[in-house]
């Protein structure tokens, strides 16, 4: 699959000439949305179907069966499909997930822990897996028994084993099982066991391991233990345990652990209490305060008026970052507002209209539906919102003779797609894990880069978004006549709703809401977790769908996608932007990088999925398509902006580089150099089939001007209808 998904972006991306591109609408200055009601008012609730729409439902052939890892009272519902914990539920379900600050690897009958060391280059680093503790039940009747997962949340997920429960809750410093009935407990380790100490209560043990490690094994009441050279067994014990490595071995944080032993978290939930803020409420057992741990991103956003108190010397390593611990049931993280308009941030020049009208004038003449040949929904949809891209550009600088003919071109590409008459491919909803797929992707999970088994949807739907956004905005009748097919498509990956009731969609398909940013890898299987290749893409699906939310007048789909929009943002400046003085990554791959390439889980690679390393050029624009107003935001740091720009020119020099990818790199030189990016994109032969010269123009004029007011709003809220 990893093979024809590279080949069929070499094939698409590399090989195929570049056609024209399209772009996003504009943020603007704060002024956010507030929360509507949670019921609408019963005129606004009169005027939608009775049912939400569904696209027609079709059985796919490569589809993985979720059966042999849910409980049966999940299977009900529509499930998860790009989550943190997905290698649990793929194949044998014995590949690693990151669960902070631990890898943990589920066998049949036992799990393993692993406080992974880092392994780092000029060209990827990651962590790696070493069975430190496995722990498992012994004279078990069935030793090949799989693992059921018992319970989902969106901070932790509940792993049953034959008598034993595991609450893996992300950023716990604690790995915590509840032994469900008397049972003999094996915790054997790949290590030589050097020290093993219990308390006079036998309810606290430390283990002394000869790679320097050391791991504290606390219980809820007596628990018997004796060990071998690498094995340690215990006498019959229910109850609860649990066990944390001790950072660095220091005896300082030792007591940090004793203090906070025995108040542990069984689940994690992430709530939208109010604009622009996540909360995250843990529900948890025993006594005393909650110790969790916070990545960098956290620490960043934490509501410090909030009674949360950092434990700053309270440290673990891990790739994201160091974790630090805070104190608290629930955190507030709390970002600014990102408001979403259509037009650019600061303005188009006067003087600059005639060379953008007459580059808009011929992109538009070009526009001829009937002359697509692809079949892909992520190109045809960079082309639908290509096009958009024109008609806004139109309209902001006030060239509307051209709209008839883009809004035509809009009709023509999108209506096939709605209402399922496109030929050769086409929208259908899978009911086996819930949500929309393609008619190619239900035969060949290569098809669409793998959209048929989850990959890839906020990419692929946010460009569709986008053009119905737009259009929706210029033509209000059909709008309305389409309204509930786009909510069907945004609901896919936008859906707030648990499962259960009328729900089709999994909750938040590719976002996670620990990291705060998406996934974009589906329903495969990887040694290093999920992964996401442009983060750009990702902040595109949620300025898509908050520019549909103006578009309708959806004051809560506008603001829960300003919300994602905004963590995506922080999320991709914080890990795919690599700053020489960031401090994030190891030494060696901040010298040679700006971007990260594919962010996994586990790993971080300099590589692109359809390019190597070395084709830097490759790698800013991947982390830059599409261009749009929000992308003034994404780079917003003029000062990085520079430093990656001079870091991927030396690359423009390589033969064979294509020139849509220049545009991109001459497009980020804007920033800070307007003239000199100006030359380089008028002397462009051709651009990236998202992009455009009108859209190339438009960015590059529109630098260094004045803010302009907010636009959008409304009352009508299906997004609570579809998503709820």
């Amino acid at each position: 699959m990893v093979l024809k998904k590279i080949r069929r972006k070499v094939e698409r991306i590399i090989t195929k000439p570049f056609k024209k591109p399209t772009r996003k609408p504009s943020i603007k200055p704060p002024s956010p949305c507030p929360s509507p009601p949670s019921e609408p008012p019963p005129a606004i609730m009169n005027r939608r179907p009775t049912h939400p729409f569904i696209f027609p439902e079709s059985h796919s052939a490569v589809l993985p069966d979720p059966s042999p890892f849910f409980s049966p009272n999940l299977l009900s519902s529509p499930l998860p499909t790009n989550s943190f914990f997905q290698n649990f539920v793929l194949k044998n379900g014995d590949q690693p997930e990151y669960i902070h600050p631990y890898l943990i690897k589920s066998s049949p009958s036992s799990l393993s822990i692993s406080y992974p060391p880092l392994f780092s280059t000029s060209a990827f680093t990651y962590q790696i897996f070493n069975a430190d503790l496995t722990i498992s039940a012994v004279d078990n009747p069935d030793p090949n028994q799989t693992h059921k997962i018992s319970s989902i949340n969106d901070l932790s997920v509940t792993l049953d084993i034959p008598n034993l429960r595991f609450y893996l809750v992300r950023g716990s410093p604690f790995l915590t099982c509840q032994v469900m009935q008397s049972v003999t407990l094996s915790f054997s380790t790949i290590h030589a066991i050097l020290d093993f100490t219990p308390n006079s209560s036998k309810t606290k043990y430390k283990i002394n391991f000869n790679n320097g490690q050391t791991w504290v094994l606390y219980a809820s009441s007596q628990i018997d233990l004796t060990h071998e050279m690498s094995k340690i067994t215990s006498l019959p014990f229910s109850g609860i345990i649990r066990i944390a490595i001790l950072p660095n071995s220091d005896l300082k944080l030792e007591q940090v652990l004793d203090q906070f032993s025995s108040c542990y978290p069984v689940s994690g939930d992430a709530v939208f209490s109010s604009p622009f803020c996540v909360e995250y409420r843990w529900e948890k057992k025993g006594w005393g305060d909650l110790l969790m741990l916070a990545n960098p991103l956290h620490l960043r956003l934490l509501d410090h008026n909030s009674s949360n108190k950092i434990l700053d010397e309270f440290r673990y390593k891990g790739i994201d970052g160091e974790l630090v611990g805070v104190t608290g049931d629930s955190w507030a993280l709390k970002t600014d507002p990102v408001s979403v308009t259509w037009h650019s941030i600061k303005g188009v020049k006067e003087e600059s209209y005639p060379e953008i009208v007459e580059a808009l004038v011929k992109d538009v003449n070009d526009l001829d539906s009937t002359s697509i040949s692809t079949k892909s929904s992520y190109f045809y949809g960079k082309l639908v919102a290509r096009a958009a891209r024109l008609a806004l550009i139109a309209e902001e600088i006030g060239h509307v003779d051209v709209m008839p003919k883009v809004q035509k071109y809009l009709k023509d590409t999108i209506e096939p797609w709605l209402d399922g008459t496109f030929d050769g491919n086409g929208f259908v909803y899978d009911k086996l894990w819930g949500g929309v797929i393609t008619k190619q992707g239900c035969q060949d999970s290569g098809a669409d880069f793998g959209f048929g088994i989850y990959n890839d949807h906020h990419y692929h739907i946010g460009y569709f978004l986008y053009g119905i956004a737009v259009l929706a905005k210029l033509d209000v009748v059909w709008g309305r006549k389409y309204r509930p097919q786009a909510y069907s498509l945004m609901a896919d990956f936008m859906t707030l709703g648990r499962g259960g009731g009328n729900t089709k969609y999994t909750r938040l398909r590719c976002f996670d809401l620990w990291k705060l940013h998406s996934w974009a890898g589906g329903l495969t299987e990887f040694a290093d977790g999920r992964n996401q290749e442009s983060s750009s893409e990702a902040v595109n699906a949620y300025y898509s769908a908050a520019l549909m939310g103006l578009a309708y007048g959806d004051t809560q789909l506008v603001s829960t996608s300003s919300l994602l929009l905004a963590m995506e943002i922080h999320a991709s400046q914080t890990w795919w932007h690599v700053r020489d003085d960031g401090g994030l990554y190891t030494q060696d791959f901040t010298r040679e990088n700006r971007v990260v390439g594919v962010l996994w889980a586990n790993k971080r690679d300099s590589g692109l999925w359809f390019a190597p390393g070395e084709w830097k050029e490759c790698r800013l624009g991947i982390q830059v398509l599409p261009l749009s107003p929000i992308t003034e935001v994404l780079f917003s740091d003029t000062g990085f902006v520079r430093q990656l720009v001079e870091w991927a020119l030396p690359a423009l020099a390589r033969e064979g580089v294509g020139e849509g990818w220049k545009g991109f790199v001459y497009a980020l030189e804007g920033v800070y150099e307007k003239e000199v990016a100006l030359e380089k994109i008028r002397k462009l032969s051709g651009h990236d089939d998202g992009n455009s010269l009108s859209n190339l123009l438009w960015w590059v004029h529109s630098r260094d001007e004045g803010d302009q007011g907010y636009e959008g709003g409304g009352k009508h809220c299906w997004f609570g209808h579809y998503c709820h």
